[in-house]
């Protein structure tokens, strides 16, 4: 019975080595952002329409803890194939992914209406922007770095 306890033993010990990391940095937040390019002569339009709709659903969010923060950037465009806005999300971690919706929809019910008043809002937008991608990235500590020196892992 000792033998097989420990050949067992034995047996985790490459597990334990393996799930130790040899990367040169710790996983922080992640980063949802929407890539959007406003039509010509829409971009204000586009971004007083989006602080009734994003804005105020990502403050409320952010209030109840969902979120972690978000932000809005806008900037020229750099070629006409590309974005000038990007609507970005942090969250602690990929897991919000899984219940996003389940958490969001309750507050953009609340604050846009119901489905038809949010599809309405939806196709008034297509003639303000085109939405060109979405990307969802983690935000890294760098081993050595200013944040891992500040205890920010």
């Amino acid at each position: 019975m000792k033998k097989i306890i420990l050949l067992a033993l034995l047996a985790f010990v490459p597990l334990l080595a393996r799930a130790q990391s040899s990367a040169p940095y710790t996983d922080g937040p992640v980063w949802e952002m929407t890539l959007v390019r406003t039509k010509h002569g829409m971009a204000d339009e586009y971004l007083r329409s989006i602080t009734k709709t994003f804005w105020a659903v990502m403050e409320e969010a952010k209030k109840q803890g969902i979120i972690m923060d978000f932000k809005v950037f806008y900037g020229l465009a750099s070629s006409p194939s590309d974005y000038d806005v990007i609507l970005l999300t942090q969250t602690k971690d990929m897991a919000y992914r899984d219940k996003a919706r389940e958490l969001l929809d309750p507050i953009v019910i609340k604050l846009e209406g119901n489905t038809a008043k949010q599809r309405e809002t939806t196709s008034v937008r297509l003639d303000m922007r085109d939405v060109l991608g979405y990307k969802l990235m983690r935000e890294i500590y760098l081993d050595g770095g200013p944040a891992a020196k500040k205890g920010n892992k």
